[in-house]
């Protein structure tokens, strides 16, 4: 698997951007901020982790749990009210990210395989 072209990755650091962005563009509610902004940010250095290093089965987990963790944060930050667009980015962004780890763990595992010696 060549470094910069799995497309999971790229929709989890998509994810981390759009995360990151409507911490600020959207009107806040609770703590949606701070848990916004860093878990969007984590989500994309760790995107980029696994884009640059496609063989690291142990940062797709921590990818997995950065969006089950965005995925919950309204309810952790006090911003789940439905009405806002803040809860649903965070809602929809974490379960995407959670669905595209997810997708890519057995892709990362063959690579971790090929690459040990035997």
């Amino acid at each position: 698997m060549n470094k910069w072209t799995r497309w999971e990755d790229w929709v989890a650091v998509g994810v981390g951007l759009v995360a990151a962005v409507c911490a600020f563009a959207l009107p806040q509610m609770g703590a949606s901020m701070p848990w916004m902004l860093t878990l969007g940010v984590l989500l994309i250095v760790a995107g980029l982790v696994n884009l640059a290093m496609p063989g690291m089965v142990a940062m797709e987990y921590v990818q997995l749990a950065l969006g089950a963790l965005l995925f919950v944060a309204p309810w952790l930050g006090g911003y789940a009210d439905m009405q806002a667009g803040v809860a649903w980015v965070s809602w929809i962004g974490g379960a995407v990210a959670v669905i595209v780890a997810a997708l890519a763990v057995r892709p990362a595992m063959h690579v971790h395989d090929r690459t040990l010696p035997h």
